[in-house]
């Protein structure tokens, strides 16, 4: 084996690092500090809670229905990219050519290591397919718990609406998780790109995405807005006017 590649195969290896290790990392950093999904899954519980106390549902049901449409798409899509790497497989040596012939290219990538480059890719979609479809179930069976909740004026205790409320919402709080890994595939897949021009770019461009998402999860004006908003309604619901 060349020098190139221990690099190609050191620079595979960093990707994966890289993504299991961020989502490990934003797992355990959830516990302790405010970041889009555990802002979320506060706000879902009290929708979920909220959903309970009133008597038309219409737009909780279409909501869910909006989620899940999101997520559909992104699953259609994943379907498309991998139907076009596998018609890419087939037709690799024209493909080399092709790529060899733009300006930057990596001309020290053989066929092979090209070859390698796109079943990598195939393998991040059809993974990103499983998580997303996933996904879909999941906002699936958040549309029957919606329509098998308990009634607003129904005879039952405070403790298990609440109850029914925190496992519904939990489970919508699972779909918006896989939901979250099928979109850090997408973005992982996007850092694979600069890898068939220069395998330092590639590698570059991995530290970027980390950062990218990082930043979005955990310090976004998106994430400072929602906290500031959900402070401000905790405020009001011990306000004694509230």
């Amino acid at each position: 084996m060349t020098p190139h590649d221990y690099l190609n195969i050191g620079a595979a290896v960093w990707l994966f690092v890289c993504w299991v290790g961020y989502a490990r990392f934003a797992r355990k950093r959830a516990r302790t500090d405010h970041c889009l999904a555990s802002v979320l899954h506060v706000y879902r519980k009290t929708w979920m809670i909220e959903m309970l106390s009133r008597q038309n549902r219409i737009a909780d049901t279409a909501l869910i229905a909006s989620l899940e449409r999101n997520v559909s798409f992104l699953a259609s899509t994943s379907i498309l990219i991998i139907a076009g790497f596998v018609t890419i497989m087939a037709s690799i040596d024209k493909v080399y050519i092709t790529i060899t012939a733009l300006p930057f290219a990596n001309e020290s990538m053989s066929p092979r290591q090209l070859q390698l480059k796109i079943v990598l890719l195939l393998m991040i979609y059809v993974y990103a397919f499983f998580t997303l479809t996933w996904a879909m179930r999941q906002y699936g069976f958040c549309s029957i718990l919606l329509g098998a909740a308990p009634a607003h004026d129904a005879d039952i205790g405070e403790a298990e609406r609440r109850r029914y409320a925190i496992s519904t919402a939990k489970i919508i709080d699972q779909a918006g998780h896989s939901y979250n890994y099928g979109l850090r595939a997408y973005y992982f897949s996007l850092a694979i790109l600069p890898w068939f021009f220069n395998t330092w770019f590639f590698i570059v461009a991995v530290g970027v995405v980390v950062g990218v998402l990082y930043r979005r999860e955990f310090h976004s004006t998106t994430l400072r807005a929602l906290v500031r908003d959900l402070t401000a309604t905790e405020a009001m619901k011990k306000s004694p006017n509230g």
